[in-house]
């Protein structure tokens, strides 16, 4: 018998290529579009800032109008999840529960509750894999039930898979009035999108970035217009301190499922078959793509993975604690501009290039004030609208050499790295305004300048904007030999994620900006 069933969205808030909604709506004779909002469970899993929860009403916003479109509607019902769930399982005699397949413990804790609620209510669950290029399970299987620690690896494993499935067919008005719910009084308007405000939610937002499938479908697109840039797309070229984003500028889709990573594989694909020569994983677009996956995949089978104790691919390293000098660091008054003024953009828009992400990491970690990770995983998950737990806690493993990376004598200098693509400081002015006014030579160190060209500027450095908060030779150096013997007394720990010999070259390739 078709079933009635309720599918419920969590990341995937798209209608293209979403084979679980697809599965849904061909196995059944009602399907309910449900979003539960269940904000304890939010702010617990995910810690989400404010920029974030702007971009997720926006996105559920988004799949409301196109939904509509299709004559159906998204029924947004906050609480907590099992009680909603079980109340609306009641209430619509639900038969299925459709999800997508995640791999963060707490959406597989979700996913484990939602099946023992199913057997004692005597409702089917169907999952499918959604989120990722591959179904991770099966690439798991196929290194004998771990993950590959190792791109190379990884990549290997890969190759025996062979592509990734191809994208599912598009959602039609059909499918939809064909599972329509029986009329039932103000049912869109009694689970509508809350406003900003309805949550206590500041209604300010200067991020650039609109969440929803719409509008990263028009970033994509107006992407791929451009088949030369997309050939010859390489990461590490891109520039950090542009003052617009030097790549595509659509990880805040995919990391809510606004947009489909296999669409964008499969994109890719064809316009790499237009062009004799394009650029190559690592670093190309698809490379990208696979670092990804390479992240997800490694995350969904490594205990700990966000945190250090307890996470057996990463280094244990006695970190500074130091609550003054991370505020410091959160609040970008560091007293160094180039790392202020990407911190101050994190702050205003939720966005910053990969290159400013991996010099402000550095800094916060082993290049500088020696401050654990896990401290710079927390602020990128709050405040980032792409903040996502694999990619984000591999990045900050990678970044600290904690794991996967062991260039470790590699330092990111906090003036020389930003003044290398931006001479005249364009960058800084725009995010640090009371820095405005320096000449170009100062603005990298304007505790430099003499005093009269800091009156001339209209900015004392120390009374108008904060001194340097340490001295970077000396931090570096002592940092240096700290992480040199923390690699010695635990050379087993740090061989697990490292690549043979012969792929150094990729992995400078890759982070030696």
């Amino acid at each position: 018998m078709p079933h009635w069933t309720i599918h419920l969205f969590r990341k995937g808030l798209r209608l293209h290529d979403n084979p679980t909604l697809l599965a849904a709506l061909e196995s059944s004779e009602v399907v309910y579009p449900v979003y539960i909002l269940d904000r304890k469970f939010l702010m617990s899993a995910m810690n989400m800032g404010t920029l974030r929860w702007h971009f997720l009403l926006q996105s559920l916003e988004d799949l409301q109008r196109n939904l509509t479109k299709l004559g159906s509607c998204l029924l947004v019902i906050q609480g907590e999840y099992e009680s909603v769930l079980r109340d609306h399982v009641k209430k619509w005699n639900i038969t299925q529960v459709t999800l997508d397949a995640e791999i963060e413990p707490f959406y597989k804790e979700m996913e484990r509750t939602i099946q023992v609620l199913g057997g004692e209510m005597g409702f089917d669950v169907l999952s499918l894999m959604g989120h990722t290029l591959y179904d991770i399970r099966r690439i798991l299987d196929m290194n004998g039930g771990t993950p590959p620690l190792t791109y190379k690896r990884f990549l290997h494993i890969l190759s025996v898979l062979g592509d990734p499935d191809m994208p599912v067919r598009n959602l039609t008005a059909e499918d939809f009035q064909r599972c329509k719910p029986p009329p039932e009084l103000c049912l869109a308007e009694c689970y509508r999108v809350p406003l900003p405000e309805d949550l206590e939610i500041p209604r300010e937002s200067q991020s650039p970035w609109r969440g929803g499938e719409t509008e990263g479908l028009q970033r994509l697109e107006q992407h791929l217009k451009n088949q030369g840039w997309i050939a010859n797309f390489t990461k590490p070229k891109t520039i950090p301190n542009s003052l617009l984003p030097s790549t595509t500028g659509l990880s805040p889709y995919f990391s809510l499922g606004c947009l489909s990573v296999r669409s964008f594989f499969y994109r890719l694909s064809n316009i790499y078959a237009q062009s004799k020569n394009h650029s190559l994983p690592p670093v190309s677009l698809q490379g990208q793509l696979l670092w990804r996956e390479f992240f997800y995949t490694v995350a969904s089978a490594t205990p700990n993975f966000t945190k250090m104790a307890g996470n057996p691919i990463c280094l244990q390293i006695n970190w500074y604690q130091d609550a003054e000098r991370l505020h410091k660091w959160r609040m970008a008054q560091t007293g160094f501009p180039w790392i202020d003024a990407i911190m101050t953009q994190l702050h205003q828009e939720g966005w910053i290039h990969h290159l400013a992400r991996h010099a402000v990491a550095c800094f916060l970690t082993r290049g500088d004030l020696w401050i654990s990770w896990e401290e710079g995983m927390k602020v990128f998950e709050e405040m980032l609208l792409d903040a996502d737990y694999s990619i984000n806690a591999g990045n900050w493993m990678w970044l600290s050499a904690s794991a996967f990376f062991h260039q470790y004598t590699r330092i990111f200098c906090p003036v020389r790295f930003g003044k290398r693509t931006d001479p005249e400081g364009q960058y800084i002015r725009k995010y640090l305004p009371v820095l405005t006014n320096f000449p170009s030579k100062y603005i990298y160190e304007p505790w430099t300048a003499p005093e009269e060209a800091q009156k001339q500027a209209g900015c004392i450095i120390g009374q108008d904007y904060p001194l340097p908060m340490i001295n970077h030779k000396e931090a570096s150096d002592r940092n240096l030999q700290l992480m040199k013997q923390v690699r010695e007394e635990q050379y087993g720990t740090a061989q697990l994620t490292r690549e043979p010999r012969a792929d150094t070259k990729m992995q400078i390739c890759i982070c030696d900006h």
